[in-house]
């Protein structure tokens, strides 16, 4: 993971006691063990989950200081942009922070799809639940029909 710098560390303040992380108008982000805190994001129209990430530090400092969303991927160890390769970006409209300042919700002004399969959400699948699971593992449902780009073309992989 990349290294936290001056600037990232001045910029959120030092945990306090429970009353003051939660009542407080301090940023003090609780990063988990990893230096990392999940992220959920929505949709500005309608409120629709787009995406699930992660933010270390880095990310969430140029997510605050830029206005556009900036991550931490676990599969490739690097800090990312949104949109960086496909021009898939996502505009902060709206970035809060949980009660105990360990999670994170983020509400996006989403340019053109959010997943990077090429489905405009990354929960573009439902798993049957209650009376409509049979026996055995339950067939997922695309709840989305359709994918708003090729990721072939995008990415330039199969």
């Amino acid at each position: 993971m990349s290294t936290l710098s001056s600037h990232t560390d001045s910029l959120f303040a030092a945990r306090g006691s429970a009353q003051e992380v939660e009542e407080s108008s301090a940023l003090a982000p609780k990063f988990d063990s990893d230096g990392l805190l999940p992220c959920v994001v929505t949709d500005k129209n309608g409120g629709a989950v787009l995406m699930f990430a992660y933010m270390n530090a880095d990310a969430l400092a140029r997510t605050i200081e830029t206005g556009e969303a900036h991550y931490w991927s676990r599969s490739r160890g690097e800090l990312w942009r949104k949109g960086a390769t496909s021009g898939h970006v996502q505009k902060v409209i709206e970035l809060r922070i949980d009660c105990d300042q360990d999670a994170l919700w983020m509400t996006v002004e989403q340019v053109g799809a959010a997943c990077h399969v090429g489905y405009q959400s990354c929960f573009y699948r439902s798993i049957p639940v209650g009376e409509a699971v049979s026996a055995g593992s339950p067939a997922l449902s695309f709840a989305e029909a359709e994918k708003v780009f090729d990721p072939r073309t995008v990415y330039g992989k199969n």
